[in-house]
C-alpha cells in the first residue's frame, strides 16, 4: 500500500504508541508533524467548523463519548491547544462537519484509535456520514462530509452503509459496518481469479484482492493510492520495499527468518505458496514430537543390544556412539561399509566397522561402483534418526565379526547376515514395546518440548487449513505423545484432537500412500475399534489409505502440503504418487547451519590455497605443452616461449612442480577438516567433499519442496507466505564481457583467466577464483 505524504507510516507510529511501544524523538517528531497529527493536535490547519446542529455538540458530553477524554489527553501534550479543543475538533469531525472528515473516516477504518473511540463513531450512526439530520451546512460542508466522494449519503439507512463501508473491527453489541475483512476477497477457487495460475506457475488459490467495490464506492485514498502507482513503478516499488521493512522493523517482526536466526529459517527447492494450500498433513515422531536424540536412540540400542546378548552375541564393552553416523549415508551390507555419496551416487568417504577409510582404500574398492539405492538388497539409505542406533550396532558388530568374536554355535555369517541379525533384535525391542512404554512413562526424559509448535498449528486452522495427523504410530502412545507436547501451550480448554479435522494412527506408511488397508474407527480413550467403511471430518481412525482421506475432506494433489521427517516414508511416497506438496523436517539442519558459519574461514582460506594451485597449475600446463611441442620439433604456442632457452624453460617447470606439490600438502588435510564442526568423520550433511551436494540433499531438492529444521518455524513465516525457490548455478555461470556487437557481427568475448599473462608471481598470488562454477 502505498505510503503518501508518509501519512500511513505515521498512523502505524500513533498505534504503537497506543500500545506503549517506546518511540525515538525523532519518529515523535515525525509523528508530530504529520498530517493526521495536525488534524488531532488542532494545527495548523483547523480540523473543524462552526456546529450547525446543537445535537452534534451535545453529542460530546454525552455518556457515550466520555471515553473521548483520555484520547484528546493523550495528544495534549503536543497539542496548541486546549485538550478540550482537540476534543471538540475530533468530536465536529466524528459529525461529519470537518474539513479533514476523509482523513479521519480513513484513520478509523485502520484501527489505529482506542476501541472506545471505535465504539463512539459506531454510535453516532447515520451522523458521521455526513447524509442525516445532524449535518446541515453549506454545499461544501456536505462535499466534505461524504466519507468517499462517490458515495451516495445514506442519512439514516445503516444498511445502505454497511453495504458499501469499512469496518470498525470490535464489536461489543452496536451497530456498526461490515468487518474489515469484507473489504477484501479471498479467491476459493482457481476459477474465481482472471489468472487461475501465477506467472511462477503456482496457483493463485487462496490469493487476497481488493473488492471492485472498494475502488467503486470507497474512500477517494483508494482511488488516490491506485492513481499514484502510474508512474515508474521500478522507483515506486524500492521506495515502497524500504518503508515496507521499516514498518517491519517498527513492529519488531523479524524480516526473513524467526529471531534472526538463519539455521531457523524455512528453505524451498521448489516454489510454493501456501495461501494455495488447503490441507496439511503431520507425521508425528520426529515431526511434531521431537525426541533428545542422545536418550531415545541410546535407549533403543541398549534394548536392541540386550536383545543380541541374550542370543549369544558378543556385545560387552560397547557403548553407544552417536557421532559415529548421521542422517544420510548409506549402508553397504555386502561389504560391512558406511558410505557417504555425492548426488551422482560416487562414493566420497567410507567406513569400515568403526574405521574410516583412505581416499585410495575407498578407490580400490568403489571406483567402478555407484550407490544405487533401488538396490534394496545391498544399500540401506539412513532416512531419519531412528536409523542412528541400528548403525551404530551394526558398524560396531562389523568389527567384532572381523575380530572372529562371534562363538561358533552362532554360525558362519557374511556382513547381510549380520545386519539382518542386528535389525531383527532392534525392531524386537519396539514391537514388544519396551521403549515405548517407557517413554510413556517418563516423556519428560525423552520428548524436547517446543512452546511455538502448538501455536504454529493454531495460526494454520485459524487461517482456513483442514490439519491432518497421519502417524504409524498405535492410538495410546500417539494420545500421550500429542497431550504431552500440546495440551498445556494450547489455549483454555483445547486439547490437542482440537487440531486437527482427521487423525489417522498406525498408518502403515509407505503403503498409505500406494494401497487401500482396513479402516477402523477408534470408540474409546483405550483405544477400542470398530471396522470403519467411510471416514468422515473430526473422526480418529486406523489404517486406510491417503485416497480415502481425499475423498473423505473434498482435497487432492497440490491442494495438499504433507510434513514429515522420513525423506522416504513421508516425503517421496507422497510425492511420487499423490503428487502431494511435501516439507522435510531434518533437525540437524540448525548445527549444519551454525557450523556452516564457523567453518566459514577455514573455508575461505582453503579455497584461496587451491585457486592458486590451479593458476600455477594452468601456467605449469601451457610450458609443459610448449616442451612437448619443441621435443616433437613443432613450434610451441607463441614465438615468445618457442624461443625460450631450454634450462629457463626446465627451471621454471621445477619450480612450479615444487610449489604445487607443497600446496597438496597443506590442501590435503585441509580438505580433510571441511566440515568437522558438524562431524569430525563425514563432515557436512549437505556436503560430499568441498565443491558437491551430498546424496541426502540430492533426495530433498528432487522430493521436498520445501525443509527446515522444525514445524514451529512456520510460527514466524504465516500461513499465507509464498516461498519462492533460488537461482541455481550451473556449471557455465561465469563472468564473462558482454558480446562486442559490431557491424552487425557478435564475436564471443575472449576468455582471460592470466594463464598466458606472463606474470608468474601474480598469477601465484591471485586470491580470484579461477573456478567460479565450482562454489
Amino acid at each position: 500500500m502505498r505510503f503518501t505524504k508518509g501519512l500511513q507510516a505515521n498512523l502505524a507510529l500513533q498505534k504503537l504508541q497506543f500500545r506503549g511501544v517506546q518511540l525515538s524523538k525523532t519518529q515523535m517528531d515525525r509523528l508530530a508533524s504529520s498530517p493526521m497529527a495536525q488534524f488531532l493536535y488542532g494545527g495548523a490547519r483547523p480540523c473543524y467548523t462552526r456546529c450547525k446542529s446543537t445535537d452534534a455538540v451535545e453529542s460530546l458530553t454525552s455518556p457515550a463519548s466520555t471515553s473521548l477524554k483520555p484520547f484528546a489527553a493523550r495528544y495534549h501534550a503536543s497539542s496548541t491547544k486546549t485538550s478540550s479543543s482537540v476534543l471538540n475538533g475530533f468530536g465536529r469531525a466524528v459529525m461529519g462537519c470537518g474539513q479533514d472528515f476523509q482523513s479521519f473516516m480513513l484513520c478509523v477504518r485502520r484501527g489505529y484509535l482506542q476501541e472506545r473511540a471505535r465504539s463512539i463513531v459506531c454510535a453516532s450512526g447515520s451522523g458521521f456520514q455526513g447524509g442525516g439530520n445532524e449535518s446541515n451546512g453549506s454545499e461544501t460542508e456536505s462535499s466534505d462530509a461524504s466519507v468517499h466522494g462517490r458515495g451516495p449519503p445514506h442519512g439514516d439507512d445503516l444498511d445502505a452503509w454497511n453495504n458499501w463501508h469499512a469496518v470498525l473491527p470490535e464489536n461489543d453489541g452496536r451497530n456498526h459496518p461490515v468487518p474489515a475483512v469484507d473489504l477484501f476477497r479471498v479467491i476459493e477457487s482457481s476459477k474465481d481469479s482472471k489468472f487461475d495460475i501465477d506467472y511462477l506457475g503456482e496457483s493463485t488459490k487462496g490469493d487476497m484482492n481488493v473488492r471492485p467495490e472498494a475502488f467503486e464506492y470507497g474512500d477517494s485514498s483508494l482511488q488516490e493510492v491506485a492513481a499514484s502507482l502510474d508512474g515508474s513503478l521500478e522507483e515506486i516499488a524500492k521506495a515502497e520495499a524500504k518503508e515496507a521493512e521499516a514498518l517491519l522493523d517498527a513492529l519488531k517482526i523479524p524480516r526473513r527468518f524467526p529471531h534472526g536466526v538463519a539455521s531457523r529459517g524455512i528453505f524451498c527447492s521448489r516454489t510454493l505458496s501456501l495461501r494455495s494450500i488447503t490441507t496439511i498433513g503431520y507425521d508425528m515422531d520426529y515431526t511434531l514430537i521431537h525426541y533428545n536424540v542422545h536418550a531415545w536412540e541410546g535407549r533403543a540400542y541398549e534394548y536392541g543390544m540386550n536383545n543380541l546378548r541374550s542370543m549369544g552375541y558378543p556385545v560387552d564393552g560397547l557403548k553407544f556412539d552417536p557421532e559415529l553416523v548421521i542422517r544420510g549415508l548409506v549402508l553397504d551390507k555386502k561389504r560391512g561399509n558406511l558410505v557417504k555419496a555425492d548426488r551422482f551416487g560416487y562414493i566420497k568417504r567410507a567406513m569400515h566397522g568403526t574405521k574410516m577409510l583412505s581416499n585410495r582404500e575407498i578407490s580400490e574398492l568403489y571406483g567402478r561402483e555407484l550407490v544405487d539405492l533401488r538396490d534394496e538388497g545391498r544399500w540401506e539409505f539412513l532416512n531419519t534418526l531412528f536409523s542412528i542406533s541400528e548403525s551404530v550396532m551394526f558398524m560396531q558388530m562389523v568389527e567384532r565379526l572381523d575380530e572372529g568374536s562371534l562363538p561358533p554355535e552362532i554360525g558362519p555369517l557374511d556382513y547381510k547376515g549380520l545386519y539382518a541379525v542386528v535389525s531383527k533384535s532392534l525392531f524386537k525391542a519396539h514391537v514388544e514395546g519396551q521403549l515405548k512404554a517407557e517413554i510413556i512413562n517418563n516423556p519428560e526424559l525423552f520428548i524436547e518440548l517446543d512452546p511455538e509448535l502448538p501455536l504454529a498449528l493454531l495460526d494454520q486452522k485459524e487461517a482456513g487449513k483442514r490439519l491432518l495427523l497421519i502417524t504409524n504410530s498405535d492410538y495410546l502412545y500417539t494420545n500421550k505423545m500429542m497431550q504431552y507436547a500440546f495440551d498445556k501451550y494450547l489455549p483454555d480448554g483445547m486439547g490437542w484432537r482440537a487440531l486437527f479435522d482427521m487423525v489417522i494412527v498406525s498408518a502403515r506408511k509407505p503403503e498409505f500412500f500406494q494401497k487401500s488397508n482396513p479402516l477402523y474407527e477408534i470408540v474409546t480413550e483405550e483405544g477400542l475399534m470398530r471396522p470403519c467403511y467411510k471416514a468422515t471430518s473430526g473422526g480418529l481412525y486406523c489404517g486406510g489409505s491417503a485416497l480415502m482421506v481425499e475423498k473423505a475432506l473434498g482435497f487432492h494433489g497440490d491442494e495438499t502440503l504433507y510434513v514429515g521427517d522420513h525423506i522416504y516414508t513421508d516425503v517421496s511416497m507422497s510425492k511420487v504418487h499423490l503428487r502431494w506438496r511435501t516439507a522435510l523436517i531434518c533437525r540437524e539442519l540448525e548445527k549444519e547451519v551454525m557450523a556452516l558459519a564457523h567453518g566459514k574461514d577455514h573455508r575461505v582460506k582453503l579455497i584461496e590455497l587451491m585457486n592458486q594451485k590451479e593458476a600455477v597449475g594452468d601456467v605449469f600446463n601451457q610450458l609443459r605443452l610448449a616442451l612437448q611441442r619443441r621435443t616433437a620439433g613443432r613450434p610451441a604456442q607463441t614465438d615468445k616461449i618457442t624461443n625460450l632457452d631450454e634450462r629457463d624453460l626446465a627451471e621454471n617447470m621445477q619450480k612450479l612442480l615444487v610449489l604445487m606439490s607443497r600446496l597438496d600438502q597443506r590442501i590435503a588435510p585441509m580438505l580433510d577438516a571441511d566440515g568437522e564442526y558438524f562431524n569430525q568423520r563425514w563432515g557436512y550433511l549437505s556436503r560430499a567433499g568441498l565443491w558437491d551436494k551430498s546424496h541426502l540433499t540430492r533426495q530433498i531438492e528432487k522430493y521436498a519442496d520445501i525443509y527446515t529444521s522444525r514445524v514451529s518455524n512456520f510460527l514466524r513465516y504465516s500461513p499465507f507466505m509464498y516461498f519462492r525457490s533460488q537461482s541455481q548455478t550451473l556449471a557455465h555461470d561465469v563472468e564473462a564481457e558482454s558480446p562486442d556487437v559490431e557491424n552487425g557481427k557478435d564475436e564471443l568475448p575472449t576468455m582471460n583467466n592470466g594463464s598466458n599473462s606472463g606474470n608468474f608471481e601474480g598469477l601465484v598470488e591471485s586470491t580470484e577464483s579461477v573456478t567460479p562454477s565450482r562454489r
